[in-house]
């Protein structure tokens, strides 16, 4: 954090465009994906809770688990898991192992919907992605996504928003 005193390494202009090229892409791709998955009334981060449910064992998950997994806040896995369970694809419970989490379980309804879905979502993620890359490209993706994914478990440097000192060249 420069405000800390570090000296900043500033992009280079190749590390700039790709840079700007990963967060548009990226961004790309989740809206294709979403929108795909809007056509049969589901959001890309309903359709990703109700993969992992159907992934799971007994296809049920304590909804703190599910929400390190697809790395969402608590809350937003909370209001997401309301909107499915309104629907009946998930089903909310106290955790039995303790009275202060709650287990989220795929209904039958959401196993169908989920198996349905996947077809959609699979062509979806080959149309906008897989099929975009060459398989060499496809696989680097895959293995650079993977360092990202290790770096940042192994080291989370990034400070928790509600820790950091408020910045006087703000405005309030």
């Amino acid at each position: 954090m420069a405000s800390m005193g570090a000296e900043v390494r500033w992009l280079t202009a190749e590390e700039q465009a790709a840079w700007r090229a990963y967060l548009r892409g990226t961004r790309e791709v989740d809206v294709a994906l979403d929108r795909d998955l809007q056509c049969h009334g589901v959001s890309l981060s309903e359709y990703e809770l109700l993969s992992m449910l159907s992934e799971s064992d007994g296809h049920r998950m304590r909804m703190s688990a599910l929400a390190d997994l697809v790395v969402q806040s608590r809350s937003r896995v909370t209001h997401t898991a309301a909107r499915l369970e309104r629907r009946g694809l998930v089903t909310r419970s106290p955790a039995p192992d303790d009275g202060r989490g709650v287990l989220l379980r795929l209904t039958d309804a959401g196993r169908t919907t989920i198996e349905d879905l996947a077809r959609t979502h699979v062509a979806s993620v080959r149309r906008h992605l897989v099929d975009v890359l060459t398989p060499e490209q496809f696989t680097a993706l895959g293995d650079a996504m993977s360092a990202v994914r290790d770096a940042y478990r192994d080291d989370p440097t990034t400070p928790d928003p509600a820790s950091c000192p408020p910045d006087p060249t703000m405005e309030p």
